[in-house]
Order: structure tokens, then C-alpha cells, then sequence
């Protein structure tokens, strides 16, 4: 398989508040901090556009590997499909005003686990010709989906928006592509959906239903169990397990379930909420930043998403 050569996270310019969710929703703001885990975090301001941050963050991969832009051969856009405006094309955007022309530019809608299905797609045997590249831009404008005055929508106040950017290339690269397991549970895939309020799409769950919680922890140990297998590894050879921050007592409860301690993963609930597609991005940047990682980790990312689909993907680090 291929390898992420590079990549980069863009942030919003504006931050959630927990105060401002309490007194329009009228849920006591402690209530919403033990969902939220911290009292602000990024969002997008109004008229911030996801795309424009998907740009930053590709402009700045660009500019650090020196990658030239004809050798991009396909520019993906991964996210929930609200792509800051209907029926248009954000890849192609980006790529047109990064100069790469004579590229494929398409999205890859899977909510949460988008950014992951684009790497899973470019990254098999043959995807990308020898020496190209390609560019999986992931950006959403969740919080902007989210709304503050309603109450029952409160399990969603945690959704912040960011950004990023992945240059893979037909080479190991940076991070080598070693697995990719996913599936999806239809069972699931109505009990969120978008409804048309004025000119914003908010999204709204259906009747509660038990059994979503257990759904976790069974896809992902059964896709964890499907990558090891592949792998001819166990999970002591994982060095990092990297969950997406939907839910910190999900990931608590996975890395239980799963046997991993807690100092194997990386907990950012203190100054970032649910980043959507790019939390296992970020978490993977604090570990190479914080030099936690050696030539030869196994990282494995736990993404999952509305629908529900659930993914693990399985990096080897080579720095």
C-alpha cells in the first residue's frame, strides 16, 4: 500500500462557548461541560468557510515537501457532504487555486470517517501511478449543523470544526499505509439526519434508541481483530491506538474493552471537542511533535461516523 508522505491541520478563527450553548439551549452550563470536557474550543465564525481551511493546511504541505503541483494527480474532499454550499465541488476549488489542473477532483462523503475512506481508497495497490500524488483534503463545518437552542441536540454541543490536509504518495512515504479495515451498520443510518431549517441544514436525532454504545465497541473490536489478523501482529505491537473524540467515555470504554492502556492513546478533551474527521489527525501530530513516536510504530486510528461506520487503520511510522 501507499503512504501518507505528509500532512497538516488547519484551525477556525472562531471558539464555542459553553456559557452562550447554556443560555440559548437552557441546559445548566456544568451539564453541558461534562459533555463538551472543556469550556471552549474552535468553530468556524460566520461566513468562515471549511473549505478555506482545507486550502490553508494543503497550501502549507505543499509548500513544505515542495511536492510540484503536477505531479497531483487527484485532489479528494472527505466530510459529512455539507460542503459549505450545495451541489458544487470543494476539491476542485482547492486544486484549481493551489494551480494543480488536470487532476480528478472529487468528495467522499462518510461523515466522520470521510478522511480515512479517501487514504483507505488511494492508498491500495495501483490508485496512484509511480511517483504522483495524491491530496485527501478533510473539512466539515459541524458546529455550524448544531443548534444551540435545542435542547435534545445537546450530545451534539461537543462538534467543533477543522481541518486538514494528507499528501499521499505511491511510496510508504512518512507514514506507511499498512491496513485499512471498515464497515457499516445500516441498522443505524437514519437515526441522525439533516433537516432544512431556513438555510441551514441542522442535524436531528430520531428516537432514542439503547444499543448504539455496545454497536462501538463490537464493529471496532471486530475490525481491530481484522487487522491484526491481516498484520500477523497482536496488540502488544501496537504502539499508539488513536480513537476520534465523539465521545471520551467511548473511548475510555473501547481502550477497556480492547486491553490498551490509556498512556497508549491520546486524550486532547481538555482544549479541543470532537474536530470531526481530523481528530485522530491531530492526535497523530501530537505524538510525532511530542517525539513519542519511533521508526517502526504501529499507530493504529479508530474513526468512526454517522451512519455508523466504523474504521481502523493501521499506520507504520518511518519519520
Amino acid at each position: 500500500m501507499g503512504g501518507i508522505a505528509d500532512f497538516e491541520v488547519s484551525f477556525p478563527s472562531a471558539r464555542a462557548d459553553v456559557r452562550v450553548m447554556a443560555a440559548a439551549s437552557g441546559v445548566p452550563a456544568g451539564d453541558l461541560a461534562r459533555i463538551t470536557h472543556c469550556e471552549t474550543f474552535p468553530v468556524l465564525a460566520d461566513g468562515e468557510q471549511a473549505w478555506e481551511l482545507a486550502l490553508d493546511a494543503a497550501r502549507a504541505v505543499l509548500e513544505r515537501t515542495g511536492v510540484p503541483a503536477e505531479l497531483i494527480r487527484q485532489v479528494v474532499y472527505a466530510g459529512s457532504g455539507e460542503w459549505d454550499r450545495p451541489f458544487w465541488s470543494p476539491a476542485a476549488k482547492v486544486a484549481h487555486a493551489l494551480g494543480i489542473e488536470g487532476a480528478h477532483c472529487f468528495e467522499v462523503a462518510n461523515f466522520c470517517n470521510a478522511g480515512m475512506t479517501a487514504v483507505r481508497l488511494l492508498s491500495t495497490p495501483g490508485a496512484l501511478e509511480k511517483n504522483t500524488y495524491a491530496l485527501v483534503l478533510v473539512g466539515d463545518r459541524l458546529s455550524r449543523m448544531v443548534d444551540y437552542g435545542d435542547p435534545d441536540s445537546k450530545a451534539l454541543f461537543n462538534f467543533g470544526d477543522a481541518a486538514a490536509a494528507v499528501l499521499l504518495g505511491s511510496g510508504p512515504g512518512r507514514f506507511r499505509v499498512a491496513h485499512s479495515a471498515m464497515r457499516t451498520d445500516g441498522g443505524w443510518s437514519d437515526y441522525y439526519a439533516g433537516e432544512l431549517t431556513g438555510s441551514r441544514v441542522l442535524i436531528r436525532r430520531g428516537e432514542h434508541r439503547k444499543g448504539l454504545a455496545d454497536a462501538y465497541v463490537r464493529h471496532f473490536t471486530a475490525l481491530v481483530e481484522d487487522a491484526l489478523t491481516a498484520l500477523g501482529i497482536t496488540l502488544d505491537d501496537v504502539s499508539h491506538f488513536l480513537v476520534n473524540h465523539g465521545d471520551r467515555d467511548m473511548h475510555q470504554r473501547l481502550l477497556g474493552a480492547l486491553g490498551i492502556p490509556a498512556e497508549r492513546s491520546v486524550f486532547n478533551y481538555d482544549r479541543l471537542a470532537h474536530m470531526g474527521g481530523t481528530d485522530t489527525l491531530i492526535a497523530l501530530r501530537d505524538l510525532e511533535r511530542g517525539a513519542r513516536l519511533q521508526h517502526g510504530d504501529l499507530i493504529m486510528l479508530a474513526t468512526s461516523a454517522m451512519g455508523f461506520s466504523w474504521g481502523i487503520t493501521t499506520l507504520e511510522y518511518l519519520g
